[in-house]
């Protein structure tokens, strides 16, 4: 059964929006038709031993050329929103000069289709996959490539500006700088901490400068807003060493993004315990005020928690793994595994970071409106007579939604939800081993199946509400 329990019902407030995401190299595929440029993607997947069985992007969920059969999916799920992302090699092949129209017309046809079955488009301008061209110079560790990115933003703003209202900058710039020039598990491969450090200030130097662009080219009252993956970071004990790793770890995830963007500068404290690594040259007068332009929303991505500790050696039955790249500065943590369930990832599943996350940003910085703009899990669906059993998805998106209910009761500004992911993907370097989607893909046919997740997800946005999950009250 994968209906809703009316007895338990959270309801939501009117309004409130609900929607499912994808990213352009993740569902795309046709990757050199219509004068697309290379991206960095295009070349981390087709270098041996990056990728999970060598799998690439080239074709992937086929969504350039089944855009109305997937729209089709949207309508009869019920979507309010659809949150997409832009290829940037499709609009500007080589990462600057003219628009590729071509490139811009899939998104034209893909947002007009959208209005036209009522369906919100909700558009993202960088999901990772940089022009490869600008890579070759430097990347996001070389300061022009934020100029290029406004550039860039003001082409796609003046071609669709009037038909879209809410614009993402970057999603997850944590990723693109610590996973991609950090630990080098993502695209382009490097592995640098304070290389990482210098792209992550690049890319929040390439959110405010879009946004400046932004402002310039889209019709007044548009909404600009930035994804961010933020930690739900918690220490493993109650000692001040384990309290202290937790600031630590959560100065290089979290503030590092945030408090630029809505406070007044990077912290003294991150910048203190990263002094090793790198002297913050790489930071401007006046980047931090660029930084800090204004926003009317805040994405929030969220899969699941973080429990550090300082590094030691592990107690019986204790699992240990040291901090990789991607946590700059913090080469002597550790992450602590904690019993209880996991995704298809082995990403524990617990919503208490995604409640958390949202109390915090109440708490501790200036109102802003929130999106959860992704959050969902990976897990090994089959399809069996025609259908996709798949209960602990379902489970992870109901515990999930009843957080996020739980939050908006308490007085937290969450304006919608999105689940990730609408479609099975390219799931970057696990390739097609894992499956997020809440619409099953059978690649070599590109078959298209409702998982029971989405049958049930159907029913959330028809009821605007969530069943509680078991032994949590009915709350209203």
């Amino acid at each position: 059964m994968t209906g809703l329990d009316e007895r338990r019902l959270l309801r939501f407030p009117d309004g409130f929006v609900w929607g499912a995401a994808t990213a352009a190299y993740q569902i795309e595929g046709a990757v050199a038709e219509d004068g697309r440029g290379q991206s960095i993607w295009d070349t981390f997947a087709h270098t041996d031993g990056r990728v999970a069985r060598g799998d690439t992007g080239d074709v992937a969920a086929d969504h350039y050329h089944r855009v109305g059969t997937d729209i089709a999916l949207m309508r009869q799920l019920g979507l309010d929103a659809y949150r997409f992302s832009v290829a940037w090699p499709r609009v500007q092949p080589t990462g600057s000069g003219p628009a590729n129209v071509a490139g811009l017309d899939f998104y034209v046809r893909l947002v007009d289709q959208l209005i036209g079955q009522g369906i919100t488009p909700v558009l993202t301008l960088y999901h990772w996959d940089l022009p490869q061209e600008l890579q070759d110079a430097g990347g996001w560790a070389n300061r022009d490539t934020a100029d290029r990115f406004a550039e860039y933003a003001a082409l796609v703003a003046e071609r669709i500006g009037d038909r879209v209202n809410l614009w993402s900058t970057l999603n997850e710039p944590w990723c693109s700088a610590y996973l991609g020039y950090g630990s080098g598990e993502h695209a382009p491969g490097l592995q640098d901490p304070a290389t990482a450090l210098t792209a992550a200030h690049h890319l929040m130097l390439a959110h405010g400068r879009a946004t400046q662009s932004l402002r310039a080219s889209l019709p007044t009252g548009t909404n600009v807003s930035i994804v961010l993956n933020l930690a739900a970071v918690y220490p493993a004990s109650d000692t001040p060493e384990a309290h202290d790793a937790a600031r630590r770890a959560d100065a290089v995830a979290n503030r590092l993004f945030l408090d630029p963007m809505l406070r007044d500068g990077y912290p003294a404290d991150l910048i203190e315990d990263t002094k090793a690594i790198t002297d913050w040259s790489f930071v401007h007068p006046g980047d931090e005020a660029i930084i800090g332009a204004p926003i009317d929303l805040l994405g929030l991505n969220y899969y699941m928690p973080a429990i550090v500790d300082v590094r030691r050696p592990a107690a019986p039955g204790e699992e240990r793994n040291p901090l990789s790249g991607a946590w700059p500065g913090c080469a002597d943590l550790d992450g602590v595994a904690v019993e209880g369930p996991v995704t298809g990832m082995g990403w524990p599943i617990d919503a208490r970071g995604l409640a958390d996350l949202l109390h915090r940003l109440r708490r501790d910085y200036p109102p802003i409106p929130i999106m959860i703009t992704e959050n969902g899990a990976a897990f090994p669906d089959k399809v069996d007579g025609g259908e996709v059993r798949d209960p602990a998805r379902l489970g992870y998106l109901r515990e999930h939604i009843a957080a996020v209910h739980g939050a908006v009761a308490d007085g937290v500004d969450v304006r919608g939800y999105f689940v990730w992911s609408l479609l099975d993907n390219f799931e970057w370097a696990y390739g097609y081993e894992q499956r997020f989607g809440i619409i099953h893909v059978d690649y070599p046919t590109q078959q298209r199946t409702l998982k029971d997740s989405a049958h049930w997800y159907r029913e959330v946005i028809r009821a605007n509400a969530v069943d509680a999950p078991s032994g949590q009250p009915q709350s209203g």
